[in-house]
């Protein structure tokens, strides 16, 4: 088994957990230098800037993306501007954006940490990686890119959509690896087909890296075999750097959270207390290496759990399981908790649904109805009503058993449903309040 530093990756327990100790104390002095954790100090008695055991963090208050907000632009910052060398941040679209700055230690740190969860996923520097999403604020495109840099992968920085000038770009240069969002991935594989080409046949590809956009095993696998390769689920949000928070290995048994990076919890979200490993949650976490804008007990609303037991490959930092959504994208609708990973499990698991849905809540004649739209596969969608009729009602069953609310199915032509710049959004509620 070859690892990018065996000496962290596989470095037994007891020495993972003295080595979290050392940053986390470190972090915690630097943190205080910020004008949010310096105040919140000296108000709560809770939060102190040495603990005796990684465990105490439990005692610490949490940080939420309002805090990060409500602080905006400089408040979480712990250094100098003359010490920041990049920030990112989100859109901003309905408030502040929240922005995290890094220094030049922080992007070598990240870096390095991209560049183990590639070479983790099987990654070598003889590989030519193509990086098809978005640059700028946005994370995922230099995250990538500067840790392709590090592996020492020849690099493609292609940028998100045009996806005739992707194909173009894997033809000429041999790609070999490909980071893309999963919704894009099926978008592509139509133009692939208009183009008269397959790439399972007509491309170099070996391997595929997806993530930033929660997704079902059944998508993944969909994935795996429209392009015949395997593709590894990457994990990152922005307030933790970005991508390289946790990475598949070769054998594709959970994301491996990088514990010399992160102290991770798993907490109730109603509770707030921690389940057991094994119980799904929402996933809080520390940063451990991250000097300009360190954050305490991050809540990031994504729900995962530890996966128990150890990992064939010998890394033993531990292992979260997909995301399978949000505590905050869950609605409630005639009374039943849905998440929309569970709508998508089952669209995905029936042979005719093609590579897109929308899900619409809306208030009809006084009652909120699911309105869910499903694209149909080219070859499907054709003029027999009847096969149309059974393949609706169908799919109206497999939804109302998974989440116990019928909803109305409208199948439509595939790439009917209107694409949205980057992660896909499927989910819109316009229930009158």
């Amino acid at each position: 088994m070859e690892y990018w530093e065996k000496e962290i990756e596989t470095m037994p327990r007891n020495g993972l957990r003295f080595l979290q100790l050392a940053r986390l104390n470190t972090t915690l002095e630097a943190a205080v230098r910020s004008s949010y954790y310096g105040g919140l100090a000296k108000r709560d008695r809770s939060f102190r800037t040495r603990v005796g055991e990684v465990a105490e963090l439990q005692d610490f208050p949490f940080t939420t993306k309002q805090d990060l907000r409500d602080h905006f632009p400089y408040g979480f910052l712990s250094l100098p501007t003359k010490e920041i060398i990049r920030l990112h941040s989100s859109s901003g679209t309905t408030g502040n954006p929240t922005v995290i700055y890094h220094n030049r230690h922080d992007i070598a740190s990240w870096a390095n940490l991209m560049a183990r969860s590639l070479f983790c996923a099987g990654v070598r520097d003889t590989d030519v990686f193509q990086n098809i999403v978005g640059y700028g604020l946005f994370t995922g495109g230099l995250g990538f890119q500067y840790g392709i840099e590090r592996l020492g992968a020849l690099s493609i920085p292609a940028g998100a959509g045009n996806s005739l000038r992707q194909i173009k770009l894997m033809r000429d240069y041999g790609t070999t690896a490909i980071h893309a969002i999963p919704s894009y991935l099926g978008r592509l594989l139509e133009v692939f087909r208009e183009e008269g080409l397959d790439p399972r046949t007509d491309t170099s590809l070996r391997m595929l890296v997806i993530g930033a956009e929660p997704h079902t095993e059944e998508q993944r696998q969909r994935i795996q075999e429209m392009y015949g390769v395997k593709a590894f689920n990457s994990f990152g949000l922005s307030e933790m750097n970005g991508p390289g928070v946790a990475f598949e290995c070769e054998f594709q048994q959970g994301l491996h959270i990088w514990e010399d990076a992160y102290v991770v919890e798993i907490i109730d979200p109603a509770t707030l207390e921690p389940v057991p490993d094994g119980e799904y949650g929402e996933l809080v976490m520390t940063t451990l290496d991250r000097e300009a804008n360190p954050l305490i007990r991050y809540r990031t609303r994504d729900i995962t759990r530890i996966i128990p037991g150890e990992c064939p490959c010998g890394r033993t930092h531990r292992r979260i399981d997909r995301i399978t959504g949000r505590s905050d994208d869950m609605f409630i609708i005639k009374g039943c908790n849905i998440f929309p990973m569970q709508i998508e499990g089952v669209l995905l698991r029936v042979p005719e649904v093609g590579d897109d849905y929308r899900i619409t809540i809306d208030t009809v004649a006084g009652q909120d109805d699911m309105i869910v739209e499903v694209e149909v596969k080219k070859e499907w969608f054709r003029g027999d009503l009847q096969f149309l009729d059974a393949l609706q009602k169908r799919i109206t069953r497999l939804i109302r058993d998974e989440v116990l609310v019928s909803p109305v199915v409208r199948l439509v032509e595939p790439g009917s449903i209107p694409k949205a710049e980057g992660k896909a959004v499927r989910v819109f509620d316009k229930r009158i309040r």
